[in-house]
């Protein structure tokens, strides 16, 4: 490939790029340290999920969070799912839901008591992962997830769809409000790590073209529970 032609592809596909953020501030001095958000968190959060490629659902209830989750399932015919245990979804009954619908609820409890061959046969054959998050960040749309006991990684990167209900007293404005969080958590709190999900799988290959959902789910669904 000629250098012109490369040094083209590489103007074309930042342009492209670009596209998805059009707005930009020009009020910022140099010396800001701190940006946020400004106005509602949720209103924030839910305009920056769409921009990076996710599908927003806002409930106003728990129980209209549940419709939404009810509505992707069926939408998806999923048979099984992995799922999360954790607080938000015991409090929405999720266990309770995915088995009114003939769903496979796939969580910790029910794969560690499994065989190694069919634990992972399961896990794979799974059509939808369910999470809530630890905090999202509402300056990005970001979902920072800290692995727990049941709160494992796969559920959010295995399956082709990932829904996670989100709660707004989940959500902090700008990332520097979840490292200040972090440094607070001590002793036996402190994850083993934090994965920041922001939009759905992308890739990008040597001939710059973006291709969604090679390495994770192709589908990012965020349930905003105002």
């Amino acid at each position: 490939m000629q250098r012109r032609d490369f040094l083209q592809r590489v103007r074309l596909a930042v342009a492209s790029g670009d596209a998805h953020r059009p707005q930009t501030r020009d009020d910022i001095p140099p010396s800001a340290g701190y940006v946020g958000v400004e106005g509602d968190p949720c209103d924030a959060m839910a305009g920056e999920v769409a921009q990076v490629g996710g599908i927003v659902h806002r409930a106003g209830s728990e129980d209209a969070a549940r419709d939404e989750l009810r509505s992707l399932i069926e939408q998806h015919h999923v048979r099984s799912a992995i799922c999360w245990q954790h607080p938000l979804l015991e409090e929405l009954r999720i266990a309770e839901l995915l088995a009114s619908l003939g769903v496979e609820s796939l969580t910790e409890r029910v794969l560690r008591d499994l065989p190694p061959e069919q634990r992972r046969a399961k896990m794979l054959a799974a059509d939808l992962g369910i999470t809530s998050t630890t905090l999202a960040i509402a300056e990005t749309g970001t979902l920072a997830v800290a692995s727990a006991p049941g709160q494992e990684r796969v559920a959010s990167l295995l399956p082709p769809v990932h829904v996670a209900l989100v709660r707004r007293d989940q959500i902090v404005p700008d990332l520097f409000d979840l490292f200040e969080r972090i440094d607070q958590w001590t002793g036996e709190a402190l994850p083993t790590n934090i994965t920041l999900i922001t939009g759905p799988s992308k890739t990008g290959d040597l001939e710059l073209k973006l291709t969604t959902g090679v390495h994770g789910p192709g589908e990012w669904h965020v349930i905003l529970i105002d």
